[in-house]
């Protein structure tokens, strides 16, 4: 009567759930500031200290692709987002970066969420792999992030 295989549920990994509690204390620590002003300033600091707090080479990834978002596409807010800098139009996420520490992973992430406008037919990314921000690259970065806000 059982199964012919064996699959074993382990739960989340310890970096999943320490992005879902750095999550947690994001949602406590912003419905505690008072005005949207004294909000955004705090979430602009925020993500500028969580991006100095990187090592190496995704810090200078993450500084460039700040720097590129916040220039030349400023009604993108900076806020963190499970303790990943990302960026909001009227408090709806449209894209982050995903260190390559943060999960281990081989590879810095853009990411975009479902609120980015980037739809291809019935199939296309919603995530980019980042080993560099070489201008080409931040040339790439501006015409997604524009294209995703519609």
């Amino acid at each position: 009567m059982g199964s012919t295989t064996s699959s074993k549920h382990e739960g989340f990994t310890a970096e999943e759930r320490a992005a879902m509690k750095e999550h947690a204390q994001e949602l406590k620590k912003s419905a505690r500031r008072a005005s949207a002003e004294e909000k955004a300033a705090e979430a602009v600091r925020d993500v500028l200290a969580k991006i100095a707090a990187m090592q190496d080479s995704d810090r200078v990834m993450a500084e460039r692709v700040h720097e590129i978002i916040t220039t030349n596409v400023p009604t993108l807010a900076p806020r963190l987002w499970y303790g990943m800098p990302a960026y909001a139009r009227d408090g709806k996420l449209i894209c982050f970066f995903q260190p390559a520490e943060k999960f281990k992973a081989r590879y810095a992430t853009l990411g975009f969420s479902d609120e980015a406008k980037l739809d291809e037919g019935s199939m296309w990314p919603a995530s980019y792999a980042l080993t560099e921000v070489t201008d080409e690259v931040a040339a790439r970065i501006v015409e997604l992030v524009k294209r995703a806000l519609g």
